[in-house]
């Protein structure tokens, strides 16, 4: 059996070779021909629509806060869709957690000055593969505040889910949350087990999103359209479904192949598109070898 220093340095090796490619297919990719449209959901609330995650924008008398930031090469396009709405300064960027597809534009904003803004563990996880300008220069370890545009930003962490950095960000008066990766609507939950996410933790995370919001409350997803606390009960609800049916073919003696061939998502594939990261991650998470 693998000891745990050894299994630490091979889990250290994988984070560090899956940002790398995260670049290098980011550096590849042509972006020429991308729109970044912005959609008003709320009060002062935005999200801008582009290439990878959504961004949410607070707009204001106090200036701009942004979320996420997509990728380095559409950085000029995500900022002239922002003036369209403000002109004010951009005073906060917070990483819902470390994907480039939402921090890919860090390292443009780090050199222009703006404050990026993280929990800890996202800033040690970008710290393996970006310079220092393009890191988290705020971060925090639980939760924080901040007070703009006359909202209360509340921003707090997520259980390990989609990764173990990942954060939701409410704002109160807008009756807004911004929820990253921990809750999408273009596929099942993506639990990134090299990133340090897990089964049970998006379980839980996504039963503190239906804690947290209210029958109004429009929740914002890392991927998809705006959805309800009734949308993210119904997939919390898949969640579990799937995977007791994923432990259950297990109790019986099924290999990742049988349970893949019997195809316990099926229901869900024409929403949901291909299930297998989904299958895989929670065969891996119950034992499985994986």
């Amino acid at each position: 059996m693998m000891d745990l220093n050894r299994c630490s340095r091979l889990l250290s090796v994988l984070t560090f070779f899956t940002l790398l490619l995260g670049q290098t297919v980011q550096a590849q990719r042509d972006f020429s021909n991308v729109e970044v449209t912005a959609h008003h959901v709320s009060g002062t609330y935005y999200y801008l629509e582009g290439a990878g995650g959504n961004i949410g924008i607070s707009v204001g008398e106090d200036g701009v806060i942004m979320i996420d930031d997509q990728f380095a090469p559409l950085t000029d396009k995500i900022l002239a869709a922002i003036r369209e709405l403000s002109d004010g300064e951009i005073r906060f960027v917070i990483n819902t957690h470390v994907h480039g597809d939402h921090t890919g534009g860090n390292e443009n904003l780090g050199k222009m000055g703006l404050v990026i803004l993280a929990r800890d563990e996202v800033r040690t996880r970008l710290r393996e593969s970006l310079p220092e300008i393009a890191l988290p220069v705020l971060t925090f370890s639980d939760t924080m505040t901040l007070h703009m545009n006359g909202e209360e930003v509340y921003i707090f962490k997520v259980p390990p889910a989609h990764t173990d950095g990942d954060t939701y960000i409410y704002f109160k008066d807008s009756d807004v949350i911004h929820a990253g990766d921990a809750f999408r609507t273009t596929s099942l939950p993506y639990i990134d087990r090299e990133n340090g996410g897990t089964l049970q933790g998006t379980i839980d995370g996504l039963g503190l999103l239906i804690g947290a919001s209210g029958a109004n409350t429009k929740i914002v997803p890392g991927h998809g359209v705006v959805s309800t606390r009734e949308d993210v009960i119904a997939f919390r609800d898949i969640t579990i479904e799937l995977s007791d049916r994923v432990a259950e073919m297990m109790e019986r003696g099924m290999s990742y192949d049988q349970i893949a061939e019997a195809s316990p998502a099926r229901a869900y594939n024409d929403r949901y598109g291909d299930p297998e990261r989904f299958l895989r991650a929670v065969y891996a998470e119950l034992g499985g070898e994986e």
